[in-house]
């Protein structure tokens, strides 16, 4: 009895294993894939275009759901929707897994500490920390924010607040930037790019 019970949990551990192994990412694949990607988002997943977020670093999930709103319509871009319509579930998937490996930007100098204080003070205040983490990396399916492009995350916010960035999830996004002032929007955006 004792014998084939554990000869049950051998095959169910085999059995999980190839199927993890079996799902996991193609990085090389991803890599190749993701030269489309490097027109906008930069070389290494570090954008230098204004408007244009890095990847670099970002969490895997969050990487994948963005791809598969964007690729269902629920998130819309217009220079994204003809690059997600040719991705399948595969190719989102892997290219997850390899912004995920890339090393995130490195933040620039901080040239206006003071205003790093208060968006370190308004991060507090507005709780970023309980999606995004302490150090603002994200997690699963939450964005990496810390040292992400300034003049991104002041977009990214003021869409969020006036509801022009919506679906794909972000619900909670919206809630968190419509009592956004636009001194704490400016102190945010300069404090997580400068960490």
């Amino acid at each position: 009895m004792l014998r084939s019970l554990l000869s049950i949990l051998c095959a169910t551990a085999v059995s999980a294993a190839l199927t993890a192994a079996s799902f996991a990412a193609d990085l090389e694949a991803a890599k190749k894939k993701a030269e489309i990607c490097a027109g906008c988002h930069g070389e290494n997943g570090i954008s230098q275009m204004e408007g244009v977020p890095s990847l670099a670093g970002q969490p895997d999930q969050f990487i994948q759901w963005q791809l598969v709103f964007f690729r269902a319509g629920s998130r819309k871009n217009e220079q994204m929707q003809s690059i997600v319509e040719q991705l399948d579930n595969t190719d989102i998937r892997n290219l997850g897994a390899y912004f995920a490996s890339l090393a995130p930007p490195k933040a620039p100098p901080d040239n206006d500490p003071d205003l790093s204080k208060k968006g370190a003070q308004a991060a507090v205040g507005r709780r970023c920390a309980n999606c995004h983490t302490d150090s603002f990396a994200g997690t699963n399916a939450v964005a990496r924010i810390a040292d992400q492009r300034e003049e991104y995350l002041l977009k990214a916010l003021h869409d969020y607040k006036s509801s022009v960035r919506s679906g794909g999830g972000m619900a909670a996004m919206a809630d968190v930037a419509y009592p956004l002032s636009e001194e704490e929007i400016t102190a945010l955006a300069h404090y997580l790019a400068h960490l």
